[in-house]
């Protein structure tokens, strides 16, 4: 068996799920690349040295077991597999309200399940990606949002319960981040007013993003648990305040 800590990223054949494999990697860990996508999934493992790759839907329960049966190790979970739909609450009907919840929420729950066994023998840790709109309500969002907000709860059940294991875990809220698809469909209006209504005046990026989940992976966060953290610029800090207010006007 390796002796070398092993981080798990579902969602990690794009995006801040392969920026956070890459930062693992970078770091000496031997990392597992889960992700739907096989033809995407097998272009990017071949970049990383000594990375697996899991063909998986997480929604899937079968599926989940069937993946996490081929680890001999296991250090670190990250949870960062999600899908998206935005539109108004009248629009989202049960079947889009349950195919986004059965990745963000199911997923979650069935990858964290699968995984206490190896976290229990390595006293590792979970991070579970959630997003800001979990944190603070916004339009267009109901499912999203909800799957999101629940999936901060789910990570401090899950620091209450494991803590005597040895086992910790947090949660990342990313803010707007420079994706490349943020970017295809964000307007330069949107793009404005994100800008506008963020302290630090930007988007994050990918990168940015896993250095906070590798972080809370590390040793160096070995008695942080049950936390929730928004690397969002600030977008969280500012509330329902409008902008023109934060420069000092009356």
């Amino acid at each position: 068996m390796s002796t070398r800590h092993v981080a798990l990223v579902t969602g990690a054949a794009r995006g801040i799920g392969l920026a956070t494999a890459q930062g693992f990697a970078a770091q000496g860990w031997r990392v597992v690349l889960l992700d739907r996508d096989a033809d995407e999934l097998a272009r990017v493992v071949s970049d990383l040295p000594d990375a697996t790759a899991l063909v998986c839907d997480i929604s899937d329960p079968d599926a989940v077991a069937a993946s996490f049966a081929t680890l001999d190790r296991l250090d670190c979970l990250v949870n960062n597999a999600g899908v998206a739909q935005f539109g108004p609450i009248e629009a989202c009907d049960f079947a889009l309200w349950r195919t986004i919840m059965a990745t963000n929420l199911d997923g979650t729950f069935l990858c964290s399940q699968a995984a206490l066994p190896f976290l229990k023998d390595s006293r590792g840790s979970i991070v579970n990606v959630a997003s800001i709109s979990g944190l603070r309500a916004s339009t267009l969002r109901v499912a999203y949002g909800t799957s999101k907000a629940a999936v901060i709860q789910l990570t401090k059940q899950q620091a209450a319960e494991l803590g005597e294991y040895g086992i910790r875990a947090n949660c990342v809220c990313p803010g707007p981040v420079r994706t490349k698809l943020a970017m295809a469909v964000h307007s330069q209006e949107i793009i404005n007013a994100y800008h506008d209504a963020i302290p630090l005046n930007r988007y994050g990026s990918e990168a940015e993003i896993a250095a906070a989940i590798i972080f809370l992976a590390s040793d160096s966060a070995s008695y942080i648990t049950g936390q929730v953290l928004a690397a969002d610029g600030g977008f969280d800090s500012t509330g329902v305040g409008l902008p023109a207010l934060r420069k000092g006007a009356p």
